[in-house]
């Protein structure tokens, strides 16, 4: 039972740091472009987070059962997942890198599964979630992401040739708090359900365990025979990400909002409605996108099609390693803390 309460409390601090680390993905354009205050950015996002995380469980299903396999999860195992997600997000938010949370938590669900099978591979669902589901949507994800913004910032950048500049300004001002709500409400959507997805399976595990058998009855909401998202984890999570949010996380947002592209409000509007479309598409379909590769390179993608020397590729390198390292990073520290767990 102490190990299951370590779980949630881990599961809420993932979902928090989680909130914090990736409140840049919603608000860093509005904030650089100075549409909003940071104060009002963070509130903004805070709220359709909170709307974003109560509108679905279909990536919550994917994570929770469609990763790997359930029968051979212990507490542990998901303990040690969340270990590593913690730990990787807590160092690339001190580094002040936009590196995916959704990855993170899958890489040491991942390595942390691996180990407490004894390094059998086949309790890994390759062909049926991590190859559709994970793999392929994180190399082409940041592709599509780059190309749609590109390709959207070149046309309107063509229709608004003939305005004067004091109107555009003017006007994706007021259409910019549109798209960043929505990028927001998109954000919570998805990231808010991989927390749900783990906790979950925590309580289906601790369920076939029969952990919960002896507690009283007041307890008996624990109970969970089949893998479905309780209401109270809903809600414990889309409030957690949105006091996440709340939290702010300004390293990220000097990244994304002022070093990587100079960005004024046409080019946050575009960043953010083709990432907020990109991720409603996948969230749709239960697939947990990492919300940090799309917005990222939506935002590389607009500063392409104003200059391509306009994106300063040097801080998109730091970006990319930081992306190419997590899954196995996560998955190292995950496998590592499961191997130590289960020794004793």
């Amino acid at each position: 039972m102490l190990l299951f309460l370590c779980v949630i409390l881990a599961a809420v601090a993932f979902e928090y740091i989680n909130g914090f680390h990736d409140a840049a993905n919603a608000i860093a354009t509005v904030v650089s472009t100075k549409v909003l205050t940071p104060r009002q950015a963070i509130a903004l996002a805070a709220f359709f987070n909170l709307t974003g995380a109560l509108s679905g469980t279909a990536v919550a299903s994917t994570i929770g059962k469609g990763l790997v396999e359930p029968s051979a999860i212990t507490m542990a195992t998901v303990f040690c997942g969340l270990l590593g997600a913690v730990i990787w997000n807590l160092i690339t938010w001190w580094l002040g890198l936009p590196s995916s949370s959704s990855h993170a938590l899958i890489g040491g669900l991942c390595g942390a599964a691996l180990a407490t099978a004894g390094g059998d591979w086949g309790v890994l669902k390759w062909g049926a979630g991590l190859w559709p589901k994970v793999i392929l949507p994180m190399l082409t994800s940041p592709v599509i992401g780059f190309v749609a913004a590109a390709a959207l910032m070149f046309v309107m950048l063509i229709l608004l040739r003939p305005a004067r500049p004091r109107f555009v300004q003017q006007v994706f001002g007021k259409l910019q708090l549109v798209s960043a709500g929505w990028m927001a409400h998109s954000h919570g959507l998805n990231d808010a359900q991989k927390t749900m997805g783990i906790i979950t399976l925590a309580l289906f595990t601790g369920t076939q365990s029969g952990i919960f058998k002896e507690m009283p009855p007041v307890f008996g909401f624990l109970n969970t025979p089949t893998f479905a998202v309780p209401t109270w984890v809903i809600l414990l999570c889309a409030l957690t990400m949105a006091a996440g949010t709340a939290a702010g996380g300004w390293r990220i947002i000097r990244t994304l909002g002022h070093k990587m592209v100079k960005l004024q409000p046409v080019h946050g509007f575009a960043a953010e409605t083709t990432a907020a479309v990109i991720i409603h598409a996948a969230s749709s379909a239960g697939i947990p996108l990492s919300t940090t590769h799309v917005i990222t390179t939506s935002i590389m993608g607009v500063g392409a099609a104003k200059r391509f020397s306009g994106v300063r590729w040097g801080v998109v390198e730091r970006i990319v390693w930081a992306w190419v390292f997590t899954l196995p990073a996560t998955g190292l520290i995950g496998y590592v803390a499961s191997r130590i767990a289960h020794a004793f």
